[in-house]
């Protein structure tokens, strides 16, 4: 008669952790932060079908990294959370935190309950009326909810890239110089690699805007930002020393002509 084969709760959830954290840093990274008008999402994504941004309700918006079928799959739940907790109540009692501690239940009971684990890592944010109001919810994939303020990076080698994002972040960037940000905090983790507008997913939640306050930014509105936040970053550098040219031009030993 064979022996059953037992594993320790401690040793099954440890394996489940160490299964999801390796199939989402396989993944692209997507960066959120905040900006001057409300919050910016900015994804390593080249695909224009495959989003991993999406619009949830009129203020709230969702970003993720993993498995596509997994967060989409979650994307949908949220979509129908909201909508019919705003057809049946109101639709200001559709918050981010609401939403947040949905999703928490729905991977919390998946990652104890089932075998396998998503293999996904989400944010959940919602822009107010100002800065101190935005709401930015990050939800790992068994369930644990963490309140951000300012940026948050997911998926890929996240650690390059929140240094990145945590060495130059400042509250109040102008929307190109956030969009620089961002794009350079993913570009950290190849230093060979350069990101062009048309391999990057880009959405914003823009407090300016009436009703709806998402939008997803083109490629060529892309583009015109990176330029932008390259041209300033340009004129804040310090002029190059002309000493050297004065010294070759009438310095000791090298007559002028």
């Amino acid at each position: 008669m064979s022996m059953p084969f037992y594993v320790s709760p401690e040793q099954a959830m440890k394996d489940k952790a160490d299964y999801a954290r390796k199939g989402i840093s396989r993944g692209r990274s997507v960066v959120v932060l905040q900006y001057a008008d409300g919050i910016l999402f900015v994804a390593d994504n080249p695909s224009r079908a495959l989003h991993k941004i999406s619009e949830i309700y009129d203020r709230i918006a969702f970003a993720a990294v993993g498995k596509y079928n997994e967060f989409e799959n979650l994307r949908q739940q949220g979509v129908r959370y909201a909508d019919v907790n705003g057809y049946m109540y109101d639709r200001r009692d559709v918050t981010a935190r609401g939403l947040a501690n949905a999703y928490a239940t729905a991977l919390g009971t998946v990652f104890t309950e089932m075998n396998k684990p998503y293999e996904v890592e989400i944010v959940v944010a919602e822009v107010g009326i100002d800065v101190a109001s935005d709401q930015i919810y990050r939800l790992t994939f068994d369930g644990s909810v963490a309140d951000e303020q300012g940026y948050v990076a997911m998926g890929g080698q996240v650690d390059q890239v929140a240094a990145a994002l945590k060495e130059r972040f400042e509250e109040g960037l102008p929307l190109a110089s956030a969009l620089g940000l961002g794009v350079h905090a993913l570009e950290q983790q190849d230093a060979d690699r350069h990101l062009e507008a048309g391999q990057l997913e880009v959405a914003v939640l823009d407090r300016a805007r009436d009703h709806r306050l998402f939008r997803r930014l083109p490629a060529a509105r892309v583009k015109q930002l990176l330029d932008e936040a390259g041209a300033g970053a340009a004129s804040t550098e310090p002029p190059a020393s002309d000493e050297s040219e004065s010294e070759t031009e009438g310095g000791e030993g090298t007559p002028a002509e």
